[in-house]
């Protein structure tokens, strides 16, 4: 295939030898399969500023550290120079999470370096050695399922033991490899000390795993491990180790009313950009 815009360079400087085909391509990136010797991978092309929503990405930059003070502040203008510089730090965000949490041991595709705006990673793939489907593609039975559920709760744990939360989890990325969940796409990941709207989305990361496979396990429906996890946090008593039970008393008092709403209106807003980028997947953008 004619190699992508992007991956020449990286074919000149022999970190990949050969494009094999396009994986999926969506409104932040385009993903390749290459190889790399004698190793399968893949190649994240992301794409340019102007084709993303700058605003749409300010919430998940709360608290996330910049160069300098000119930089922050270029940034908070959206100034040319700040866009240019938010571009780098949704793009280093990802790269910086990925190999922060491999080595914290969340189950998150092996990186393999980064290079001009490029990030090369682990393919994950099926038994057969296929791409890997996504877990709203396949359908577990009930005890595969709670399984399922159960790891992605401990690795949604072991993220916010190091301070990250993932901002966008959902049965649309998280892969299902032959030993279990993956969870992929990361550059909207949110410091969770940092940024004022951490606990919601917890919230929302935890409740659209938690609905995508009560569709097989509805008991997992009345579980409440975001709750659980946020209060263990707040306590500094999460550890990577932590048994969690999905129990928690929540506080007496009038509900939340505000908070549930917000809730409501994310996931609105969430299932609209991801028919965007299907719509925009299936014209080929």
């Amino acid at each position: 295939m004619k190699t992508p815009a992007g991956l020449q360079d990286l074919i000149d400087e022999g970190v990949i030898d050969q494009v094999l085909r396009p994986l999926k391509s969506g409104k932040e990136a385009a993903v390749y399969v290459v190889r790399c010797g004698d190793e399968i991978r893949c190649a994240k092309v992301y794409k340019d500023l102007g084709q993303r929503s700058f605003q749409a990405r300010v919430q998940y930059q709360e608290g996330r550290k910049v160069r300098g003070s000119r930089q922050a502040r270029a940034m908070g203008k959206a100034t040319k120079f700040g866009r240019k510089e938010a571009e780098a730090a949704w793009k280093n965000a990802e790269v910086d999470a990925l190999y922060q949490l491999a080595a914290a041991g969340v189950r998150v595709p092996q990186p393999h370096g980064y290079f001009n705006g490029v990030l090369v990673m682990e393919l994950i793939t099926d038994v057969d050695g296929h791409s890997a489907p996504r877990l709203g593609e396949v359908e577990p039975d009930a005890d595969t399922a709670r399984v399922w559920h159960r790891f992605l709760m401990q690795q949604v744990a072991r993220m916010l033991c190091v301070g990250l939360i993932h901002g966008d989890l959902s049965e649309y990325n998280v892969l299902v490899g032959p030993d279990g969940p993956v969870i992929i796409d990361l550059p909207q990941v949110v410091s969770a000390a940092g940024n004022n709207s951490a606990r919601m989305m917890l919230r929302r990361d935890v409740g659209n795993l938690t609905i995508s496979l009560s569709r097989f396990a509805p008991e997992l429906l009345d579980t409440h491990y975001a709750e659980e996890m946020w209060a263990l946090f707040e306590q500094g008593e999460l550890r990577a180790d932590s048994e969690l039970t999905g129990r928690f008393t929540f506080p007496a008092g009038p509900p939340d009313v505000d908070s549930v709403m917000q809730s409501i209106n994310d996931a609105r807003e969430e299932a609209r950009i991801r028919q965007e980028g299907r719509e925009a997947a299936a014209r080929g953008e």
